[in-house]
């Protein structure tokens, strides 16, 4: 399946145009992001959680405390996980016109938490090398107790939308006679050098991998 299914929820009803369809679209917004929200109605109260995840295929893990009772209260139930990039502002001539370059991509599904420890582990991994490639197998692996303390949700992405916005402002016709500046102002995420803890003994260097260029 190469194509998102079109369902009701993930219809578009404004600027239609802006909308993908492509599953390759959705895999590229998730892979590029570190953070999503996750929301829930956790005892009749909606709720939004952020947390971090990670994608294998055509599943989204997310990882929470299991003393987190909302993000418990999420398995089981419906659910919808949004990923948002902001790529820049655009500035128009009139303030109306003025709005935002992104891509973002939503999910629906029935969230279920992952209960064997085996994939669990695997899980965690996959959530880890996403946030931070090399990682895994360079810090201590996950104790029992701490396996214990960590709740993690399996989403499947089958019924996704994703919508991208790109390009340069679009004014009214006559407001193109404005003195008015008008484009965008890029907005992007960026590493910086690894700052090392206070606590961490002398000699230890940050490894290669957490050196994002």
């Amino acid at each position: 399946m190469t194509q998102l299914s079109a369902t009701p929820r993930t219809a578009l009803r404004r600027h239609r145009e802006r909308g993908r369809t492509e599953r390759d679209d959705l895999y590229a917004v998730l892979d590029a992001g570190l953070i999503c929200h996750l929301g829930v109605i956790a005892d009749g109260v909606p709720r939004v959680l952020p947390t971090g995840y990670g994608r294998v295929d055509d599943t989204l893990y997310l990882h929470g405390s299991s003393a987190n009772a909302t993000f418990v209260a999420a398995a089981g139930q419906p659910v919808c996980v949004t990923v948002t990039h902001l790529d820049g502002l655009v500035c128009a001539r009139a303030v109306f016109s003025h709005s935002m370059n992104y891509r973002s991509a939503m999910i629906y599904g029935v969230a279920q938490l992952v209960t064997g420890q085996a994939m669990r582990v695997e899980a965690l991994r996959v959530i880890t090398e996403h946030l931070t490639p090399g990682q895994w197998s360079y810090a201590r692996q996950p104790s029992a107790k701490e396996l214990a303390a960590t709740s993690v949700l399996e989403l499947p992405l089958t019924e996704a939308s994703v919508k991208i916005r790109d390009g340069g402002p679009a004014d009214e016709p006559e407001d193109y006679a404005l003195d008015v500046w008008a484009g965008v102002v890029p907005v992007t995420v960026s590493f910086g050098e690894p700052e090392p803890d206070t606590a961490l003994r002398p000699g230890i260097s940050a490894p290669p991998h957490l050196r994002r260029p």
